[in-house]
């Protein structure tokens, strides 16, 4: 049985690559003003979040992308990009963030007993904390959020000193010589 329109997957597709496309200047601006803030060695100038919402949203991102033998999301500076997201391209999430915020401490407060903050909670307390929240729209959201920051150029920010690129094996030569692939050495050989 033949089907017939466009799969999900090429809706989906579709959908994403529109919303990048007209994200992209919002998300380029973004990614420099995090590059700027990490390189400065200054703490960073934040447009949207408060110094407290800023340390709250950087231990959310370290349990995402964590430090081990490797930089995680926090050297990244990606809590930087979230914020000039935030105030930019995505100001539409203002509200889900504040809301999400509220949210994640009640819950860390829960957690501790009402003694503390999510981010002066133990690892193993974050990690009960943001299970308790992952199917939620905010934990999505930073989750999305954080993914961007840590992988992208990172002439633009969000990836310092090519963290994330390192940890993918991605080379930024940006010019390449054929074949590209096997099926490329394939077609030549044919």
């Amino acid at each position: 049985m033949k089907k017939s329109g466009a799969s999900r997957r090429t809706f989906l597709a579709g959908s994403a690559s529109a919303w990048l496309a007209a994200s992209w200047p919002g998300i380029v601006a973004a990614q420099k003003h995090a590059q700027q803030a990490v390189q400065s060695g200054a703490p960073g100038k934040l447009e949207f979040f408060s110094v407290e919402q800023a340390a709250e949203v950087e231990a959310i991102t370290a349990q995402i992308i964590p430090s081990d033998e490797t930089p995680g999301a926090r050297e990244a500076g990606t809590v930087h990009f979230i914020d000039r997201a935030l105030a930019t391209f995505e100001r539409d999430q203002q509200s889900a963030y504040t809301q999400g915020l509220v949210d994640l401490d009640a819950k860390a407060r829960e957690v501790s007993g009402g003694s503390g903050k999510f981010s002066t909670l133990t690892g193993a307390q974050q990690i009960q904390v943001l299970t308790a929240i992952e199917k939620t729209p905010f934990f999505g959201l930073v989750r999305m959020h954080t993914i961007v920051g840590f992988f992208a150029n990172p002439e633009y920010g969000g990836n310092e000193s090519q963290i994330g690129w390192k940890l993918m094996g991605f080379e930024d030569h940006f010019n390449y010589k054929p074949p590209f692939g096997y099926y490329d050495a394939n077609y030549k050989k044919v």
